[in-house]
């Protein structure tokens, strides 16, 4: 793929400080979005932050590939803390059966 037809990232990182990211996934988040998800979720500054703040409320779909994704890189670093706010029920569902409920707070 060019540059000019790579998919945009679901993932808008709104305020990063040293200790705390807030990230907006928003859309159909599908396969389609997996490797944008997965190099924006791995890179500075959110793999050196200990608190992700991951609002869902503009999501719309949750592919479960990219659930793991988000799974994988929430839990790469053990001192990161995940609260996921506003989940649609479908998304909640499928970050259920990626397991996210064992290493997240799920808010509504």
């Amino acid at each position: 793929m060019t540059a000019a037809h790579l998919p945009a990232s679901p993932l808008v990182i709104r305020a990063t400080d040293d200790r705390r990211a807030e990230l907006i996934l928003t859309g159909d988040i599908g396969a389609h979005a997996l490797w944008p998800l997965e190099e924006r979720l791995a890179a500075p500054p959110l793999s050196e932050t200990d608190e992700w703040v991951v609002d869902m409320s503009g999501a719309t779909h949750l592919d479960l590939a990219c659930a793991y994704a988000l799974l994988r890189a929430a839990t790469r670093w053990p001192a990161t803390a995940v609260t996921i706010r506003g989940a649609r029920r479908a998304v909640h569902r499928t970050l259920h059966q990626a397991g996210f409920d064992a290493v997240a707070v799920m808010e509504d």
